[in-house]
Order: structure tokens, then sequence, then C-alpha cells
């Protein structure tokens, strides 16, 4: 045992194998790769990333333990995470793409601080990523940790790290895919929009969301 952690081994494959399940992190990493390229597919992977960081602290000092157990604190934040979500696939179906988004170009630093923050907070605005850290971080710490927060921010730090690394693998593999696709502004218009409709449907599924230990 090091550090208060148990099956380390174990936990560290079964993080692996969640990870690659897909789910609402991975849909909207492959919608920015495939709508705005590798650029911005790599800003979305290091959003959720930092989101993740984010939830790992909270789990560890009590602050999600506290919003889960509420159930209108838990309401709230679901329902802001929609209203985000359901914003941003509005003005996604909206917009009109820039000239820089067409083909395989980086697109400019704006609009990457952007979808970063975009990732970040869709992330962070989940409350069932909260649940999830709060369920399965927890089984691998010993009631005789020592340090109990440690322990359980060097499990989220393992957990983000190799989740980062299949976000990036994901991003670069959708947008190398994509990367004729939008060479044509016509699909670059039509994979805006899908992934304009991917938000909103993140967005209503985000308000299904119930909760659950």
């Amino acid at each position: 045992m090091l550090l208060g952690i148990e099956n380390l081994a174990v936990f560290v494959g079964t993080g692996i194998l969640l990870n690659l399940y897909p789910g609402p992190d991975t849909l909207y990493i492959i919608g920015r790769s495939l709508s705005q390229g590798r650029s911005a597919g790599v800003a979305a992977a290091l959003g959720i990333g930092t989101g993740s960081i984010v939830h790992t602290l909270l789990g560890a000092f009590g602050l999600s333990a506290i919003i889960t157990a509420s159930a209108t604190a838990f309401l709230l934040l679901k329902y802001a995470g929609c209203v985000y979500l359901i914003y941003q696939g509005v003005q996604l179906l909206r917009s009109t793409p820039a000239p820089e988004s067409v083909g395989d170009r980086w697109s400019p630093r704006d609009d990457l601080l952007q979808v970063y923050r975009q990732g970040a907070v869709t992330n962070i605005l989940n409350p069932k990523v909260a649940l999830f850290f709060l369920a399965f971080l927890p089984q691998f710490i010993s009631l005789a940790s020592p340090n109990k927060p440690l322990s359980f921010i060097i499990l989220g730090a393992l957990f983000v790290t190799t989740g980062t690394i299949w976000c990036l693998l994901v991003a670069l593999f959708s947008a190398a895919l994509s990367r004729r696709l939008r060479q044509s502004p016509g699909t670059s218009r039509l994979l805006r929009r899908i992934n304009g409709l991917l938000f909103l449907g993140l967005g209503f599924k985000l308000a299904t969301a119930q909760l659950e230990a």
C-alpha cells in the first residue's frame, strides 16, 4: 500500500477502460475536431482535463459531497450545465464558419481559448462527473490512510492523466479523419451544425440526469 492507496494497478487498468467508454466528453472532442480541426480538438481535450482536475480537488476536500448530498444544489448545478450547453448549441447553429476554420489551419488564439473554456465548463457543470469521482476513487483508498485527501488527489491525477492522453488521441484521430471533409466550406458548415446539435443533445441529456449514488 502506497500513500494510503490500495490496488493501484487495478485502479489504473479500470480507469483506462472507463476512459475508453464514449461519453459526453468524447463526443464533444469529436465534434470540435470534426468541425474545427486538430487544434480545436486538442483545446477541447485540455479543457475537459482541466474540468476533471477541478472535480478531483472538490472531491478531495468534500465540496462535491456537499453538492451531491443536497438535491437543491444538484439541481442548480445540473440546470446551469443544461442552459450553458443548449446556449452554445444554439450559437453554433446560428453562426457561420470563419475562413480560418476551413481546411487544416490552426484556429485563431481567441477561438481556441473559447473551445478550451467550453470544454472545462461543460465538464465542471456536469454533476455526474462529481458523482463518479466520489463513488469510484474512494474504493481504492485505505481506511488507514494517514492523508485521505492526498490519496484522493493522487488517484484523481492518475485518472485525469490517462483520460487526457486518450482524449488527445481521439482529437488527433478525428481531425485527421475529417481533414479532407473540412476543405469544403459547405461541408464545414454542415459539420458546425452537427456540432451545434451535439451540444443541444448533451444539454438535454444532462437535464435527464438523476441523483444516484
